[in-house]
């Protein structure tokens, strides 16, 4: 039976196959439960605060309500919205429990399916294929996803070969230098730079430079200025349309310890080389993960020179040679930023040190490694026979690497860090440890203790609370004797607003309210209907309100700060420009066609 071209299934064969490698690299979680790699405590409870802030309305949280074990944190400003916002709607559809390997799955079978669209440029469908399966089981991808549970990193094996894409298309090579700047790719360009920084901001630092130096070796190649003007076209509307996050971002980062993120040893770019090795016991952990990565970056960048010169070797690059030249030299580059030699580099260019560890550039190596290792291999088997031993040699390939993701990469959870035992402690209002650089600049977190109530009075605005060994976070309780009288929210858990709290107290004396609530500049208090303007600062980081004797209705509100709105405002005249492009480039496309059919 013979299927018209678009329904027939062997078109879909490649994306099918792509599907199940994902599920195969997710197989290790499915079947030994969750990985709770070192940044899966922060995912599930964004995703948990995100999903309760959808419940009472807020559609765009910026406070996390449940962070500093309930006193919160405005970590929704400063990390980017779409793994949250994805997190908390399959959260909406799945048992929780199965949330994470839906996420991992889902992440995995982008990278691959991106990757064999960025491969279809250069090859044929089979190895196309090939090369998408390669770049889901690269080390780093499943290092990534399992060692380290870092989920907004994990987007960039599907952002990045995007824009590698869409800087090398060229619809239009004959046309003038606008025809072929925006030829269709510039819009997409656009939106995967807003998709890059509204996932990660150090994968957005990195594949800003991506953008910018990859444009400028592909127009060198070419010798056309296209690439060049499309990225920078791209670049500010893409930046534009993440505005809505962008801006709040930067402009209130003076209110916390940002500078947290880089400042510790093991962030520092200088401890984080290939093999590097420390003294320090403070980096004794730093650098058994450190020699992990070594290890997975050499192998990468090994395989994919090798394959790209078997590949160019045995008539396996036949068209756009300059595209395999540019994409071979990105492992080299990659290389060389791993390397002391480069520390000039990092020191020079802005916001790069942001990154804290330089092999997060293995992720710009995961597609050119399954394109070069896909060539290569469909060089070397040019008979059925041997393509029937390529497929059997594939599939044991990719179900050993399942298996040693589960054997070297899978992290098992203690009880407190399983999806129970944190489902648990949120559903009981007891809260988790928050992050350093979303505190106050002034506070000190060891001191912040658990158990706290709503609100303590207390005679002083320095009233230390809770009680516990050095090294470990204080604990509260009323045996204490810390506070003169405590106080909860007016309503239940569930049923307050987490930007709207209100409290009902009759003071027994004039004080200081202390409340279980972290200090930022865009809570306004009121007492009595009264705002207070000026509050003390607490080295743990809460908020003191004073307080006069008898009845007290205190109001805790989060308003929306003049950058937030700045930021909604760009971010709606960038998609009105996206707009305006997508239909320039529509028009050149058709002068193209048109002028095309003329001859």
């Amino acid at each position: 039976m013979k299927f018209p071209a678009a329904l027939n299934p062997l078109r879909f064969a490649g994306p099918l196959i792509i599907l199940l490698a994902a599920a195969l690299a997710t197989a290790p979680q499915i079947r030994q439960g969750v990985s709770c790699g070192h940044d899966f405590d922060f995912h599930l409870v964004s995703w948990l605060d995100t999903l309760h802030s959808w419940q009472h309305g807020i559609l765009y949280p910026h406070w996390a309500p449940s962070a500093n074990f309930g006193a919160g944190e405005p970590r929704f400003i400063f990390y980017p919205p779409l793994t949250w916002m994805l997190g908390a709607a399959l959260g909406l559809c799945l048992p929780w429990k199965a949330v994470p390997g839906a996420f991992m799955f889902l992440l995995l079978a982008a990278a691959g399916l991106a990757t064999r669209a960025l491969a279809r440029f250069l090859l044929n469908e089979a190895p196309s294929t090939l090369a998408g399966c390669m770049a889901i089981f690269s080390g780093y991808t499943l290092f990534t996803a399992y060692e380290r549970s870092a989920f907004g990193e994990l987007t960039g094996g599907f952002w990045i070969p995007l824009l590698l894409l869409l800087i090398l298309r060229d619809r239009h090579a004959s046309g003038s230098l606008l025809q072929r700047a925006f030829d269709g790719s510039a819009a997409l360009l656009a939106l995967v730079v807003a998709g890059v920084w509204l996932s990660d901001v150090p994968l957005g630092v990195m594949a800003s430079y991506l953008l910018a130096a990859f444009a400028l070796l592909v127009a060198l190649l070419h010798r056309t200025w296209a690439p060049v003007l499309r990225a920078a076209v791209a670049f500010s509307l893409g930046l534009g349309i993440a505005a809505l996050f962008l801006v709040p971002a930067i402009a209130e980062q003076g209110w916390v310890a940002v500078r947290e993120a880089t400042t510790e040893p093991g962030m520092l770019i200088e401890n984080s080389w290939l093999f590097g090795r420390h003294a320090d016991p403070l980096l004794q952990l730093h650098d058994v993960e450190l020699l992990k990565v070594s290890f997975i970056a050499v192998s990468m960048i090994s395989i994919a020179l090798a394959a790209f010169v078997v590949a160019w070797q045995r008539g396996g690059v036949t068209h756009r040679r300059s595209a395999w030249l540019a994409l071979a030299l990105i492992p080299i580059a990659v290389l060389l930023l791993l390397l002391p030699i480069s520390l000039p580099l990092w020191n020079a260019l802005p916001k790069l040190r942001f990154l804290q560890f330089p092999w997060r550039w293995l992720v710009a190596v995961e597609a050119p490694l399954g394109i070069f290792f896909a060539a290569a291999v469909w060089t070397l088997t040019r008979h059925a026979r041997a393509l029937a031993l390529l497929a059997c040699a594939a599939s044991a390939l990719l179900i050993a690497a399942a298996m040693a993701s589960g054997l070297f990469f899978y992290q098992f959870c203690d009880d407190e860090d399983s999806v129970k035992g944190m489902l648990a402690a949120y559903r009981a209002d007891a809260g988790f440890e928050g992050e350093d650089e979303y505190a106050p600049p002034w506070a000190d977190k060891s001191l912040l203790p658990m158990g706290l109530p709503a609100a303590c009075l207390a005679t002083s605005p320095n009233t230390p609370l809770g009680q516990g060994d050095t090294g470990l976070a204080p604990n509260w309780d009323p045996s204490q004797a810390s506070c003169d009288a405590t106080f909860a929210w007016s309503g239940t858990p569930g049923a307050t607003s987490p930007l709207h709290l209100r409290l009902n107290a009759d003071s027994p004396h004039p004080g200081y309210l202390i409340l279980r609530l972290r200090s930022y500049p865009a809570w306004r208090i009121r007492v009595n209907g009264q705002t207070i303007r000026s509050l003390p600062q607490r080295k743990d980081g809460l908020i003191a309100v004073p307080v006069p004797q008898g009845q007290i209705t205190l109001a805790a509100d989060w308003m929306t700060t003049g950058d937030i709105i700045v930021g909604r405002w760009l971010s709606l005249l960038a998609l009105g420009l996206l707009a305006a492009l997508a239909l320039l480039e529509r028009r050149y496309s058709r002068v193209i066609y048109h002028e095309a059919d003329a001859h």
